[in-house]
């Protein structure tokens, strides 16, 4: 008959073989339509987007397979009540909602930006509520729920240091990203991942180190 130390031995063993042979799920890989069909559409979309916006002070810019219009929560928002649209916003962003909607191949992902000040989770609250902001025109410029998709970033996607007045202005901000429908579940899942490190501070403090040593 086994003793107690050799039937714990032989319990343990069998448990890690259990753990051993769980598998770790990996995301699964998103189809993405063909490049030549993507850029087709980028090239029919993107001037019809920029003369939506034209004379406002949004952005507009062209990320690999899909159109990204910029709006700084500066001259966006009301100081006062952060996260009501100004009236100078609403011409610009129904025209481009006006335009997604005619089309049913255009779907749309609204994602809202923040500095690092203050508590990450307000941030991330913050956010979300100004991209439902921007959210609203669509929606009531017709565009359907499978269509449009609002996820608030918090301060997890920086594009400047926060450490100055300027960057932690660049760094709050709406981008509604307009794409093909084809490739919105890749795009949803890209901005479903855990947050990366933010880079931009730290390559902007080695950028500074660099610059003290060689005398810049």
């Amino acid at each position: 008959m086994l003793t107690n130390k050799s039937l714990a031995f032989a319990l343990c063993l069998l448990l890690a073989g259990c753990v051993g042979s769980e598998k770790i799920k990996q995301p699964l890989a998103v189809a993405m339509p063909d490049p030549e069909v993507t850029q087709a559409w980028l090239d029919d979309y993107e001037p019809r987007v920029r003369e939506a916006i034209k004379g406002s002070h949004f952005v507009l810019e062209r990320r690999e397979n899909l159109l990204v219009v910029t709006a700084p929560v500066l001259g966006s928002f009301n100081p006062d009540r952060p996260m009501m649209l100004l009236p100078v916003t609403l011409g610009p962003i129904s025209r481009v909602a006006k335009l997604a909607e005619k089309d049913q191949s255009v779907a749309v992902l609204v994602l809202g930006h923040a500095d690092s000040s203050g508590v990450a989770t307000a941030n991330r609250e913050l956010s979300h509520e100004r991209a439902r902001a921007f959210t609203a025109i669509f929606r009531l410029s017709g565009l359907k729920q499978n269509r449009l998709m609002v996820k608030g970033m918090g301060s997890d996607m920086p594009r400047a240091a926060n450490d100055s007045v300027e960057g932690r202005a660049l760094n709050r901000r709406v981008e509604i990203m307009l794409t093909s429908k084809g490739t919105m579940k890749g795009l949803v899942a890209k901005y479903s991942q855990p947050a990366a490190p933010a880079l931009v501070a730290v390559r902007s403090k080695q950028q500074d180190s660099a610059n003290s040593v060689t005398g810049k």
